[in-house]
């Protein structure tokens, strides 16, 4: 019973319930989840786990009022209103899976409103901080070039960094300025490259660039095709691109304003700002949703009221 007295059970003497393995294995087999997702599922369901073992439950009986103090057990946590709700997505994930393998008749988790995550506006750089980001690389060397690259490269296609670091020679295409990205899902897609995103590839490419990062022996199958390399002649991975990005923006003074995400806003904001349609921003930047695509319209009508207020003699009433 929920009222039961007793000592309780430790997080680390908590053992994932079988019927928790039997749905991260239905989550991988049958619905494809990829690995990081799987395990971000079973953290957030292992300390369902917990919740429910002090007070003398299990996946099998809970009912609504054990699923409703869990959640307010995470908001009591300080948890970010997004970490809620992926946590209660993957409570609810379980118990419908439970529910239709007969293994309990009711779901307990079905009327429990998932939390609304407030929608921040992606921040965007202006054009001249873009300006002075690029230009700020100085020097011919190969670090240069590469980082100059990478600049370009996030920046003209709005690429993701996972998408950055995963490209290999033989997804670009210099003849036609295009490049093929391997996005969420393993859903692939041609983006245009741009003429100062393909001439920073290009010196990049160049033995005096990615020629002088090459090793006499590459350590792991695979890098020998990767666009990118790090200093030791492996490919480049997401914290080295992240890293790269920030020590750049620093530079300039930036500091934490830019991250790899903030270019991909910052095409997209100025590419609506220029006239783009939606429709064409949505298929660069490889959303499944136009309503993913929708905030940056936001963005951008915002940024017009601003510059419009600001500039605008009769735009603010005295």
């Amino acid at each position: 019973m929920a009222g039961a007295t007793g000592p309780e059970p430790t997080d680390d003497e908590i053992v994932i319930e079988p019927d928790v393995v039997d749905f991260l294995t239905w989550l991988a087999v049958e619905r494809g989840r990829s690995p990081n997702t799987l395990s971000a599922y079973r953290r957030d369901l292992l300390r369902y786990q917990v919740h429910l073992s002090h007070r003398s439950r299990s996946v099998l009986d809970a009912d609504p009022h054990d699923v409703i103090a869990f959640v307010h057990v995470l908001q009591g946590e300080g948890l970010a209103p997004s970490s809620v709700t992926r946590t209660l997505v993957a409570v609810r994930g379980l118990h419908r899976f439970l529910v239709a393998e007969e293994l309990r008749p009711d779901d307990p988790a079905g009327d429990v409103e998932i939390p609304r995550v407030p929608r921040g506006l992606p921040k965007a750089l202006t054009l001249h901080q873009v300006t002075a980001l690029i230009e700020g690389v100085s020097g011919d060397d190969h670090v240069a070039r590469r980082d100059r690259a990478i600049l370009e490269t996030l920046y003209g296609t709005g690429a993701r960094r996972s998408e950055l670091v995963g490209l290999s020679i033989g997804d670009i295409d210099l003849h036609d300025g295009l490049v093929r990205v391997m996005g969420k899902g393993s859903k692939e897609r041609i983006v245009p490259l741009g003429r100062h995103a393909a001439s920073a590839i290009v010196a990049w490419l160049d033995p005096s660039g990615r020629g002088a990062m090459q090793p006499e022996r590459w350590a792991r199958r695979g890098d020998a095709e990767a666009v990118f390399l790090n200093q030791r002649g492996g490919r480049l991975s997401r914290q080295g691109a992240w890293g790269v990005v920030r020590t750049r923006g620093a530079a300039v003074g930036l500091g934490d304003e830019l991250t790899p995400h903030v270019l991909r806003h910052s095409c997209a904001t100025h590419m609506l700002d220029h006239g783009a349609d939606i429709r064409t921003v949505q298929e660069l930047l490889g959303h499944a949703s136009i309503s993913t695509t929708q905030i940056y319209t936001k963005v951008s009508t915002e940024r017009l009221l601003a510059v419009y207020r600001a500039a605008h003699p009769r735009a603010v009433v005295a």
